[in-house]
């Protein structure tokens, strides 16, 4: 629309400026009253009743005395008031810092601009204060991330009683971590560019699920999807995505993402052998599944019959459509996978879609767990259904959190 101006957080910066008579200037240098003032004063605090007269739409000053609470609080409103760009009025050094900052506690979809010479005036143009190293500031929004309240209630895994004790697993939860922003909240796992979900939060967030899960600190490998049936194996060159890891490295902790799309889990006890696999509908149509137990069979000689397969949290077909021409593939793997043919949208049952996949392919009935099982505890809830349990594209739009279904083979050895 033309002649529109976007509203935009103004952040100036009093903490690395050397004077008042600087930051003062620059403040009413920047008076915009279409945006939101926020003023970084650390313990140097300042009174609202102090400042100059201004035109902005709000002023809130962040004084806490750690400048990584004061920049997360800072992201906190950002995300109330539902603004993207910011405008960081500071020093040279002062751009440094937030740099790392933003890196750490921001995402793409957050634009910032910086604007060094705001602040100069014949006392600000020396040295007047120390460069902060890069890795004095990760450390202090680690040590602040970890000390922050869990959300939503503890860290819970569910976890297949088919999968033997000599492996370690589970699917995740929306609970337990520190994700804020409310389709995110708690323990998202995943940070995108599309999304508000920040570096440093989902690391936390990862590191409260190994400690309670056991796997910390075991490397964890996190695929990004591809959205077909790719396979890496692991120990080959990494791929930027796939669609599924298969190892035999005992202690390395392989994982698959999953908001509606089902993390699954592969392990042949046997011979020691496991996989993961993300399957969407466009996934299971691919065939990733049986990709996934064809290369644990010509990687690493497993028989199918040996296999066993976890099917996590997914979205069911009580909340899952398509258009009806992609619909009809389904209705081609089972008639069953799409109850209502004739919809105009019509229901798919994307983990019957698998099973069925997976039976043709030589895995056996038994050794399939998945919401059809009564006998077991239930690691296949339907995500979209538990709003508290499990994140959701279908129910929460693109901004939406992610699981995860991750497994590893135990050290024997070092198990007393």
């Amino acid at each position: 629309m033309v002649g529109l101006t976007m509203s935009e957080a103004v952040l100036l910066d009093l903490v690395h400026s050397c004077c008042e008579a600087g930051s003062t200037a620059s403040l009413r240098a920047h008076s915009a009253p279409d945006s939101h003032l926020f003023l970084l004063s650390g313990t140097n605090s300042r009174s609202l009743a102090d400042l100059p007269q201004t035109s902005y739409r709000s002023v809130h000053v962040l004084d806490s005395s750690s400048t990584t609470e004061n920049i997360y609080s800072f992201k906190q409103k950002l995300d109330q008031l539902d603004l993207n760009t910011v405008r960081v009025v500071t020093t040279a050094q002062g751009r440094d810092v937030f740099t790392v900052y933003e890196q750490q506690l921001f995402t793409p979809v957050y634009s910032f601009e910086y604007q060094v010479d705001s602040l100069t005036c014949p006392c600000c143009t020396g040295s007047a204060h120390t460069e902060t190293p890069a890795e004095a500031i990760l450390n202090e929004i680690q040590m602040f991330l970890q000390q922050l309240p869990a959300l939503m209630g503890h860290v819970t895994v569910l976890k297949s009683s088919l999968i033997p004790d000599c492996f370690g697993h589970g699917f995740s939860t929306r609970r337990g971590g520190v994700s804020r922003i409310p389709t995110l909240s708690s323990l998202n796992m995943f940070s995108s560019i599309w999304r508000r979900d920040p570096v440093a939060v989902v690391m936390e967030n990862k590191r409260r699920l190994a400690v309670h899960a056991g796997f910390h600190p075991r490397p964890l490998q996190l695929m990004r999807v591809n959205h077909a049936s790719d396979v890496w194996v692991l120990g080959n060159p990494a791929p930027e995505r796939c669609d599924a890891i298969v190892t035999n490295q005992t202690g390395t902790v392989i994982a698959a993402p999953g908001a509606d799309c089902i993390p699954i889990l592969f392990a042949d006890p046997s011979l020691k052998v496991i996989g993961v696999a993300h399957a969407g509908y466009k996934g299971t149509l691919a065939g990733v599944a049986m990709a996934t137990v064809n290369a644990m069979v010509t990687e690493f000689g497993c028989q199918v019959s040996d296999i066993v397969v976890a099917v996590g949290p997914s979205v069911g077909p009580c909340c899952f459509t398509l258009e009806r021409n992609e619909a009809q593939d389904f209705t081609l793997i089972h008639p069953d996978c799409v109850p209502d043919p004739e919809s105009v949208r019509p229901h798919v049952d994307i983990r019957l879609a698998n099973r069925v996949l997976l039976q043709r392919g030589g895995i056996l009935p038994h050794h399939i767990h998945d919401d059809s099982v009564t006998d077991r505890p239930s690691v296949t809830p339907c995500t979209a259904c538990h709003t508290q349990d499990f994140f959701s594209n279908v129910r929460d739009g693109t901004n939406f959190g992610t699981q995860i279904g991750f497994l590893w083979i135990k050290d024997t050895m070092k198990q007393t």
